[in-house]
Order: structure tokens, then sequence, then C-alpha cells
């Protein structure tokens, strides 16, 4: 389909919304392993949650979803079943990793596989310490690139019995997706497991497993300038059940922040949005540039905090972002480049390659489709550089899969000198089914059309 946004609507009201995905991944998952039942409410529907559920189907877990309310039945660090079955992952790399973990610790054979685009996702960076613990986990590798490890990944059985073995391993990228699994395999390890990164990644799997009764300890390393997480499993660990409501997703606010700032009298508030200070860099880099937003805090749920933000149009200046900034808003990126677009200045973006490995390559993506929207921006190895102050053109894009480039390019087309059409803007269901007609509610004026009817 095409999606066409017109601009000269002020964006206007309040919205809340659908639980954030990070944190649904886990939450439906880690319920697998824990004694009993367990209940999440504000669960997405969208594409990656179906893609979690469909695995925990083909894991032989009993799961109903009622509305936005999940109930899982959990089957302990030991009750499941081995299946050999391929589960499909579809485009989820987080579903791959952390159902790699699950399959680690209970030593059960199965095959992770996935989409086009997934199986050119790196895996070594799981598949090597896994190994090293002991997990029996074969890879593609690369036919020019022996050292290239990428799905499907093969799954051998392990007798319930054997621990695995310990590491320590240090990341050479801060990656919240590589820490989780091997934490969940720790879970069955046969000592204290501690893992070191460069950074501090999304912290959602250690939160929610010290609810869920682990002992997970966090702390800097100061004289190795390392964040250090370690986990520590006992021979009797059994884990509760989860009973919570999933805050708003922060991810899917961004675009609609964006939209609000970038569009002349807007006002808009999110309420209930994940406020988790790992995943509010987006916000911080946006008050930096003199975005006018004012945030509530409301509390935490199930060790999460959360609350309500409103964002009104605002003036915005560049900006540099680099280091540890970019691990707290590596998937905000698509919505950050808009509102660089129509700062004044040269926002420069580094330390950022890993956009480079998404579900596209989003530094290269979001250059050449900025330059189809009339923006000056220069691609560098490690990010990009934005040339700001003259807004958007408008135009016409293609995300090439990508949803949040599809939702970027969107809401562009908010304040943009001419309509954006986003084609093949189906994807966007893959996260935010209710992208559209949030926006729509909002005041923006968005069409769908089919292919061939933009003109």
């Amino acid at each position: 389909m095409n999606l066409i946004t017109s601009p000269g609507y002020s964006l206007q009201g309040s919205v809340t919304l659908a639980g954030d995905k990070s944190i649904s991944h886990r939450a439906a998952l880690f319920s697998v392993l824990a004694e009993g039942e367990s209940r999440i409410e504000n669960f997405p529907d969208s594409g990656v949650s179906q893609v979690m559920l469909s695995a925990l189907s083909a894991l032989g877990v009993e799961w109903e979803l009622s509305g936005s309310s999940l109930r899982v039945d959990g089957c302990g660090l030991t009750g499941l079943v081995p299946i050999n079955a391929v589960i499909n992952c579809g485009n989820s790399a987080t579903a791959l990793r952390l159902l790699a973990g699950v399959l680690a610790v209970a030593g059960i054979p199965a095959v992770l596989d996935g989409s086009k685009s997934l199986r050119r996702r790196p895996m070594g960076r799981i598949v090597k310490p896994l190994r090293a613990m002991g997990v029996q986990v074969e890879a593609q590798q690369g036919w020019l690139d022996q050292d290239r490890i990428t799905a499907p990944l093969r799954f051998a059985r392990r007798d319930p019995g054997t621990k695995l073995e310990a590491i320590n391993p240090c990341l050479h990228v801060a990656s919240a997706q590589v820490k989780s699994c091997l934490l969940l395999a720790a879970l069955a390890a046969d000592a204290p497991t501690v893992i070191r990164e460069p950074a501090v990644s999304r912290d959602h799997t250690e939160r929610m497993l010290r609810c869920m009764g682990v002992e997970v300890r966090s702390e800097f390393l100061d004289s190795e300038g390392l964040q250090a997480v370690t986990l520590v499993p006992f021979s009797s660990l059994s884990l509760k059940p989860l009973r919570f409501s999933i805050p708003g997703d922060i991810s899917s606010a961004a675009f609609l922040m964006v939209a609000a700032l970038i569009t002349p009298g807007s006002e808009i508030s999110v309420k209930g949005v994940l406020l988790n200070p790992t995943r509010t860099g987006l916000l911080d880099a946006l008050i930096s540039m003199g975005a006018d937003i004012g945030i509530v805090p409301g509390g935490e749920i199930n060790g999460e905090p959360f609350g309500d933000v409103t964002i009104r149009h605002s003036s915005l200046q560049s900006v540099q972002i680099f280091g540890d900034q970019v691990v707290s808003m590596i998937d905000e990126f698509p919505a950050f480049s808009i509102a660089a677009a129509f700062a004044e200045g040269d926002s420069i973006v580094k330390d950022a390659k890993e956009l480079r490995y998404k579900e596209s390559d989003r530094i290269s993506g979001l250059c050449i489709q900025l330059r189809a929207l009339g923006v000056e921006v220069d691609e560098v190895h490690d990010g990009f550089i934005i040339h700001g102050g003259k807004g958007v053109q408008g135009g016409v894009v293609d995300p090439q899969g990508d949803h949040r480039l599809a939702m970027a390019f969107s809401i562009a087309g908010c304040a943009a000198a001419g309509p954006v059409i986003v084609r093949n803007a189906e994807i966007i269901a893959e996260s935010y089914p209710g992208f559209v007609s949030t926006l729509q509610s909002l005041g923006g004026v968005l069409t769908v059309k089919g292919p061939g009817d933009e003109e």
C-alpha cells in the first residue's frame, strides 16, 4: 500500500499506547520458564508480538490472548518438552536471540530460523559464548566469510541434570539482545555469570528476572570502564509467574513526539509511557535540541518506570549524538533524523555502526530516502550528518521493508512543504498496527491508497 501524509494540520490530543515491544517479548517468553500462570496486561498485538506467541505454540506452551490480556501457563526451567521443530522468528532478531537463551537453559532440541533479512543478521555474538558454556548449537557460516555466523541455528538436546559452564564474557558491542540471551542461559550455569559490556544497554531482562526472584546485580567497573551484570543461579531456582501491565511503547511514542515537535501549533500528550532510563535517549536528545517536553513520572510497574509526556511544537537546534547515548536511542534514530532535518544547523551522529545491522541498513536507507525528500545529508561509515534548517520538501520514498523508516518518513509529511508518499507502507503493522489511526485521531491527514494511486 501507499501511505500519503499531507502537511498543514496541527496535532492535538492525548494517546495511550500498546505495551512496549521489548518488554512484551520478554514477558511472554520468561513466563514460559516460570512456575505457574502468568498474566500480562496491555500486551501489544502486532507482527513482532505474534511471532513470539507463535514461537510459544511451537514450544508446546499453552497461552491465550484476549484483547490485550495475555495468559501463559509456565513450564518451569526444565519443563519444556523436546520438540525438534523449526521455530520461525520472522524478521525479529530479538525473538531469535531470546529464544536461543531459552533453548540453552531448557536443553531441548529445536531450530531457530526466520526471514531472508533475519538470516543476514550476525549471530556469532550469541553462538560463540553459548558454545563456550557447553551448549551444542550449529549455525550457518558464510561462504566468503567463515567467521560470519548466521541463522538458522540448530540446538541439540542436553540432559536436564547437566549444568552449563559459567563464563565471564566481555561484549565488544553493547547489546541487550546478546546480554539477555546469555543471562537466560546462565540460569542453568554451575556458578555465577558476569557479563561485561562497553555501555549500559537496555536492562528489561535484569529488571524482569529480579521481579521473578533471580539474583541479578548491575555495577559499573570503574577500573575497566565497563558495565557488568552478574547473575547468580542456584539449584532449587524456580521463577515466579508475572502479573503486571506493560507501560506504553516508548519506541512507538517517538514518532508521535517528533511529529508534534515539527508541526506548527501542535501539542500532544502520551500517557503511561515507558520511562526506563536505558530507553530515553531520544527524549534527552530532543530536550537538548530545545524541544518543549514536559515529563510527569507515574511510578514503577514490575520494576519499570513510566509516566506521562507532553510535547509541544518547538524550534530545534542541531545536536551531536555519539558514545553511550547511541545505545540508549538505538531504535529511535529514524524518528530523530526527521527532527534533525527541521533543526537549525548540522546534526552529527557517530559511533552508530550497529544501525547497519537492523531490519535494514538504517544508515544507508535513511540517507538515500531523506535525499529523496529534499534533505541534505552525508553518509559516513558509523553514522550520518544531517544539514538541517530547510525541513522536508516532500516526495516519494520506499522504506525497503523497514517499519521504523516507514513511520519516520510518514511523520515527515506532517510538516513538509508538500505531501510525502511512503510506498510499501504495510510493513508498519510489523510493530505499530495503529500508527495511521493514531495520527489521524490527533489531527494528522494520512491517506491509504493502493499501488499506483498516488498521482
